[in-house]
Parts: C-alpha cells; sequence; structure tokens
C-alpha cells in the first residue's frame, strides 16, 4: 500500500489556492486597468473627440462596463476557473467558441503588456526632461526589455507577492495623481465649472465618439476572474474586485478628466493635442515641478499593468494547456513557487517578440499600435460574456428580469464600441489592424477545428474541470 505522504509527494503541482485575498484580488483588475496612465496619455484621445464633454465619455463608459461587470459576474460566481472567458464561454457557446475567447484574450493580454511597456521609456522620458535630459533609441529598448524581464521574474516567483506589489504600486501612483490635482483645484479656487455643467451645450456626438476609445482605459479590469483558483472566496471576491474596479476606476477617470479641463480653462482641444496632458495642466497651474512626479508615477504604473497582464495571460495559457488546447507544459504548475511558469515564460516571450516586431514604428506609435488591437481582443469577449450569463443561468434555472437587462445594457455598449471602432476605417498605419486581429482568430479558429477532427474527446472535455 502507497502512503498518503508518497502520492502527495508525486502529485502534479497545483495553483496556490486561496492564496489571495478580497483586497488582493480587487488588486489584480486595478492593476490592470493602470489607471494613472489614462491621465498620463490616454486622455488626451478622448479630449480630443468629446471636448468639453469628455467627463460625460467616462460616465457613459463606467455605467457601460458596471453591466458588462456583472455579466462576468455572475458566470465568475458559477465558475471559478482560471480558464475564465475562455470556460464561460466554451460552456455555453461549445468548445470552439470558449477556445477562440481564449485565443483573443491572450492576444488581448499580451498586447496590453506590449503597450504599456513601450510607454515605459516615455514616461521615463518625460522625467529626465525636468533635469534636461533624456534616453536614446538603444537605450530605451534597453529600459523596455530589463522591465520585461523584472516582469517575468516577479509573475514567476509569486502570485501573492506580485498582486500585493501590483496593488502598492498603483496606490501610489494614483495618490500622486490626486495629491497634485488637488493642488490644481486649490489653485483655481473653485469645484464648479459652469462649461462643463451645461448640459444642453456639450458636444453629444464627440461624447459618443470618444466613448469607444474610453473603454481603453478600463481594459483589464475583469482580470481578477483569471485568478479565481488562486483567490481565497472566488465565488465572493471576483464578483466584488470586477464590478468593484470598473466603479472605483470609473469614478476617478470622470472625476480627474473634468478637473483636467477645467484647469486648463476648458480648453479640452489643448488636452487633445498633447503628448503630455497631465504635465501641461501643472505648467498651466503654474506647478512646474509637478510633471516629473506624475511620469514617476505613470512608471510605476505601467510596471504594474504589466505585471497584471502577464499574470492573466499566463492563467489563459494555463487553462487551455491543461484542458489540451495548447501544449500540455502550458498546464504545468511550478512546485515551489506554485505558478505556471512556463505559461509565465511563454507569455514574456511573445510579449518580447511583439515588441521587437513594433520597434521600427517607434515607441509611441508601438503603444498606440498594440493598445488598439488589445481593446479589439478585450471588447469582443466582453460582448460575448454579455450573451453567454443570461444563457448560464438560464440552463441553472436562475436567470432574472436584472440579468436580462445588464445583458442588453452590456452588448448593446460593446456593440457600439466594434461599430464605432470599425466606422470610419482607421487611417494608416491603424488600417491594418482590423485585418490582422481577424486574421489571428481565423489561425486560432482552424487550429481547434482541426483539433476537433483528430481528438473530438480533447473539446467534449471542457465540460468538466480539469484544472483540479
Amino acid at each position: 500500500m502507497v502512503a498518503t505522504t508518497d502520492i502527495a509527494a508525486h502529485a502534479p503541482a497545483q495553483l496556490k489556492h486561496g492564496a489571495l485575498n478580497k483586497i488582493e484580488t480587487l488588486g489584480q483588475s486595478i492593476a490592470n486597468i493602470a489607471p494613472t496612465l489614462t491621465p498620463a496619455l490616454n486622455i488626451s484621445v478622448v479630449a480630443g473627440l468629446a471636448g468639453i464633454g469628455s467627463w460625460v465619455s467616462y460616465l457613459l463608459a463606467t455605467i457601460g462596463l458596471i453591466f458588462v461587470g456583472a455579466s462576468i459576474s455572475s458566470l465568475a460566481k458559477r465558475h471559478p476557473e482560471a480558464g475564465s472567458f475562455f470556460v464561460y464561454i466554451g460552456r455555453n457557446f461549445g468548445p470552439v467558441s470558449g477556445a477562440l475567447a481564449g485565443w483573443a484574450m491572450v492576444l488581448a493580454y499580451t498586447t496590453t503588456a506590449v503597450a504599456v511597456l513601450m510607454s515605459e521609456p516615455l514616461f521615463i522620458n518625460n522625467v529626465l526632461a525636468s533635469f534636461g535630459v533624456s534616453l536614446g533609441f538603444g537605450a530605451e529598448t534597453f529600459v523596455t526589455v530589463l522591465v520585461l524581464g523584472l516582469v517575468v521574474f516577479a509573475a514567476f516567483r509569486d502570485i501573492t507577492f506580485s498582486s500585493r506589489m501590483g496593488l502598492v504600486l498603483e496606490c501610489i501612483s494614483v495618490g500622486i495623481i490626486v495629491v497634485i490635482t488637488g493642488l490644481v483645484v486649490g489653485k483655481h479656487g473653485t469645484l464648479i465649472d459652469p462649461v462643463q455643467l451645461h448640459i444642453s451645450k456639450l458636444p453629444m456626438g464627440g461624447i459618443m465618439s470618444a466613448m469607444a476609445f474610453a473603454v481603453f482605459s478600463w481594459v483589464g479590469f475583469e482580470s481578477s476572474a483569471t485568478l479565481a483558483k488562486e483567490s481565497a472566496d472566488p465565488v465572493r471576491n471576483i464578483p466584488y474586485a470586477v464590478v468593484g474596479s470598473a466603479a472605483i476606476v470609473g469614478v476617478f477617470f470622470t472625476v480627474l478628466c473634468y478637473f483636467m479641463v477645467m484647469a486648463m480653462g476648458d480648453n479640452a482641444a489643448a488636452i487633445g493635442g498633447s503628448s503630455s496632458p497631465f504635465a501641461d495642466m501643472t505648467n498651466k497651474a503654474g506647478l512646474p515641478w509637478a510633471a516629473g512626479v506624475v511620469y514617476f508615477a505613470a512608471v510605476i504604473s505601467a510596471f504594474a499593468c504589466a505585471l497584471a497582464c502577464l499574470n492573466a495571460s499566463s492563467r489563459m495559457l494555463y487553462s487551455m494547456g491543461r484542458y489540451q488546447f495548447l501544449h500540455s507544459s502550458m498546464g504545468v504548475v511550478h512546485k515551489v513557487h506554485k505558478t505556471p511558469h512556463f505559461a509565465v515564460f511563454a507569455s514574456g516571450v511573445i510579449t518580447l517578440l511583439i515588441i521587437l516586431a513594433l520597434l521600427p514604428e517607434g515607441f509611441l506609435n508601438g503603444f498606440g499600435l498594440s493598445g488598439t488591437i488589445a481593446t479589439y481582443g478585450f471588447v469582443v469577449v466582453y460582448f460575448g460574456i454579455c450573451l453567454a450569463a443570461p444563457v448560464d443561468l438560464y440552463r441553472a434555472g436562475l436567470l432574472k428580469p436584472a440579468n436580462v437587462i445588464y445583458t442588453i445594457i452590456g452588448a448593446g455598449m460593446m456593440a457600439f464600441v466594434i461599430y464605432a471602432s470599425l466606422f470610419p476605417y482607421p487611417a494608416a498605419p491603424f488600417n491594418m489592424l482590423p485585418p490582422v486581429f481577424a486574421v489571428y482568430l481565423a489561425i486560432g479558429l482552424v487550429w481547434f477545428l482541426v483539433l476537433k477532427a483528430k481528438s473530438p474527446q480533447v473539446l467534449a472535455s471542457i465540460a468538466n474541470d480539469m484544472e483540479g
């Protein structure tokens, strides 16, 4: 008879179950959003489209994504697994659909990591500008690769460590933004801006157009669902983290955008045409020293976001490896650190290859290109999740009228974002991204159909939890 201890010693290592408490789980989603990057860079695009109505774009996007989060939460309660969206959609619309969702999310998380890593040298140069120096192209490349190496190490080392690190770094960076915004508003002397609050005068067409890009500021808010196996109480903690992060960060974006436009003398066009909008605001307020501090916060936030992205993408690869959609090594867990180390390293290599491929475009264009294609992946899966949630609840006999409302609002919001990202069709070099995304999905579809023909039992296994 084999001793129980011998069996345990030779059993495959598992993910670190119960490692993350409620706050640490929330930290994964907030770190993946990287809220500091919106005032540092993303807000320029929204302000360029929505003008003085930019805060309304963020408010509407907040409401829409809370409803998307509600759909994700209903599925997370019933299927608390590392595969998250791969499993959610697969169990309701078939394994090939689920595999495509996982395929899309791997791209989305990986290219988001690429975007924020390529923004690092931009933010570092903004910090160094205060001292009259800047990095050359070679140094920028070295910094990007070095930061990626540190991110991979942190993701490999321990999920509790990396989640806490992400949360702490985001708290520091957001705290810096809040304090400096408070100083700027104090110099302005009032919280009331009649121009922005005159609703009938706001450019509603621009507000609706800007919502498509505003959603980019949130991408990754759902990533805590990929850590369901490692959360102490996933049935409670995952919904709290997903909906909570959408709401908390949404309020931050809306209020901050309102104050930034007010501080610029309601000159939203100045923000829309800027590559360093927060620095422009602090300079106008007579606080030139604040720019370096703000972009130091952005450096911290980008690192935290890249770490959260690698945590999420590796869990997607892990789950797909366990279900044999990808090589089985992706489903192996390190015996000591309890992380899917092969999946972590694979995510790091993929991220590095994409960065190297984008270097000829430069770091700013690389940020825009990778961030845009990441949005395609996220939004398509968000749309699928909104449709899958009521189907899942109906099959379980748990569907309520509120769930139907969540679906209508959330799916409608995502459908609008998809439409707005394609019409009018983007100009070069962004015009190549929709076909690239379509080809990427087609490659995945062909692979999964071949797998279905050769090994139908593999696809049938999605009905069972093989993650342990």
